[in-house]
Parts: C-alpha cells; structure tokens; sequence
C-alpha cells in the first residue's frame, strides 16, 4: 500500500516533466511547419511567374508575328503601288510618243497637202493665164465693145449707197459650196480673172462658173473700180459671217454680194 502511494506520487511528480519533454520534442515539428509553407508557397508563386512569363513570351511573339505580317503586307501594297505607278507612268509615255508621232503624221500630211494646193494651184494660175491670152487673142473689137457695154450696165452711181450685204438683204438664200469644194478652188488664195470664166445669161442676168459652180453678181461693181477690172484684176471668192462676196484684190476693203447656182 505504501509503496503504491509512493509511486503514485513519483508518478505525479514525472508528469510534468514528461509533458515538458514532449513540448521539447513537438518544437521542431511546429517550427519547420511555416518554413514548408513558405517553401511551397514560393514553388507555386514560381511556377506562375513561369507560366506568367511563358504566356507573355507567347503574346510577344505573336504579337511580334502580326506586327510583321502586317509590315509585310503594307510593304506588299506599297510595292503594288509603285508597279502600278510605273506601269501608269510607261503608258502615259507611251501615249505621248504615240500622241507625238500622230501629230508628227498629221503635220507631215497637212505639209503635203498644202504643197499639192500649191502645186494645184500654180497649176491653174499657168491654165488661167493662158486662157487668158488665148481668149484675148480670139476677142474681136466688137466683142470687147459689146462686153465694155454690157458691164458699164451692172456699175453703180454711188455704190456706197447702191451695195447691200447679205445681212442687210435678211440673210443669204442662195446654194452653199460643200466645205472640201470651197476650200479647193475658193479663198483669198484662190484668185482668178472674171473675163475669162465661162459666162450665161439667165433672165438678163449674167452668171459665171468656176469651180464646178455657177454665180452671179447680185450688187453693182463700184463706180470707182477700172472699167476693165473684170478682165485686168485679180478676183477671189470667200465666205464673210452671212454670206458669199465677190474681192478685188485691188480693191481690198470693198466686197460685192454674189449668189451661187447649182446649174
């Protein structure tokens, strides 16, 4: 019985002291419990700044990838561009050389046929001239009396007062020459005598063909004018804003309406 006390009290004495041990021996536990935390809480903010920089690695380099593919395909349009302003620029020459050697093509033709109504036109000057001599070789005395007289009957009193333009008459009425024909035989290059045209009479009145077409004068010759210029002056036929007039170039500010016929 007493010894049952005695170790009942050792028993309560060691208590305390086996409590302490296992607080001794549990230290180390609690205390490498926060350094693995810190371990593990280290790996795992490791592991996503890893796949945080991974990811930003991939967004760069796709980025890096569009930036590119978007250079390629603005140096692609400018390249386009540039083609096409080339090849805009050699059609432009083109059309200028093709535009220059038309003209060039065009001036060569208009030179020759400017030379060939030289030519024509010389021509019919020598035909004129010697029509001219010809007729005033055949002319008897009595036929130039006869043509003074029939003349001195179209000449004016006061032609200034006498003449109306084809404005003044309401506008010219009469055949119009087709252009081509006019600028063949008509104009102030185109200069022939009256008298030795060939010459009809329709109604009294005389009418004179030339170039393929019959006149007739339609005003008085002016009081002024030589007796003779229907057979010693140089006439020509043109058009002035309302109708046809008959020159003399001797008398260049003076024109005389005149009326074409077709026959």
């Amino acid at each position: 019985m007493i010894l049952s006390d005695v170790e009942s009290r050792q028993d309560q004495q060691d208590k305390p002291k086996n409590q302490e041990k296992r607080q001794e021996q549990d230290k180390p536990s609690r205390q490498d419990q926060p350094q693995a935390n810190r371990q593990q809480d280290q790996q795992r903010q490791q592991g996503r700044q890893q796949q945080d920089n991974s990811a930003k690695q991939g967004q760069q380099q796709a980025r890096g990838q569009q930036d590119q593919q978007r250079q390629q395909q603005r140096d692609n349009s400018a390249n386009k561009q540039q083609q096409a302003g080339r090849q805009q620029d050699q059609q432009r020459q083109q059309d200028q050389q093709q535009q220059q050697r038309d003209n060039s093509a065009n001036k060569q033709q208009q030179q020759a046929g400017r030379q060939q109504d030289q030519q024509r036109q010389q021509q019919q000057q020598r035909a004129r001239g010697q029509q001219d001599n010809r007729s005033a070789q055949q002319r008897s005395p009595a036929q130039e009396r006869q043509q003074q007289v029939a003349w001195q009957g179209d000449r004016a009193h006061s032609w200034q007062s006498e003449h109306r333009t084809w404005q003044q008459r309401g506008g010219y009425n009469g055949y119009r020459v087709p252009d081509d024909r006019f600028l063949s035989y008509y104009g102030q290059d185109h200069g022939f005598r009256i008298y030795s045209l060939p010459v009809m009479y329709v109604s009294g009145h005389r009418r004179f063909q030339y170039g393929g077409y019959w006149f007739g004068l339609v005003d008085p010759w002016p009081e002024y004018w030589s007796s003779d210029w229907y057979d010693s002056d140089d006439v020509y036929v043109d058009y002035y804003e309302d109708g046809y007039y008959l020159y003399n170039r001797r008398y260049p500010g003076d024109r005389i309406s005149i009326s074409f016929y077709l026959n």
